[in-house]
């Protein structure tokens, strides 16, 4: 039981670059997706004819910072108070561009966190 407590204690101090590099790795290697509610489930058989339907009912959208624009600081403030990632991560991301700043979060959730970042002077993209 020891491990296990070792495992959880890790997994919750790990910092957001680190769990996003670990999301990847479930899912790409493992088919293992998070739920929208933050628990871990696994990712079912791909369903090759609904994929029309999927995009119609899509209720989960990412926002992506395409850039910071002119005003660079601001974005980064704001990207930090959206986040909650360290100075250097949202640094990073924001100079990265073309990052998701927010997954899997609801349409009324994306556009208000898009409006945030254009109100920063950002080029923000909703998929």
């Amino acid at each position: 039981m020891a491990d296990l407590k070792k495992l959880a204690e890790e997994i919750v101090n790990l910092t957001l670059l680190e769990a996003q590099e670990l999301k990847t790795i479930l899912k790409d290697e493992y088919g293992i997706e998070p739920a929208a509610g933050g628990a871990v489930m696994m990712a079912g058989p791909a369903a090759g004819g609904d994929a029309g339907a999927a995009e119609e009912e899509k209720t989960e959208f990412d926002v992506i910072l395409k850039s910071a624009g002119a005003s660079k600081i601001n974005v980064i403030k704001e990207v930090r108070g959206i986040t909650g990632l360290g100075l250097k991560e949202a640094k990073d991301l924001v100079e990265a561009g073309g990052k998701a700043v927010k997954e899997g979060v609801s349409k009324a959730e994306a556009d208000d966190i898009k409006a945030k970042l254009e109100a920063a002077g950002a080029e923000v993209e909703v998929k």
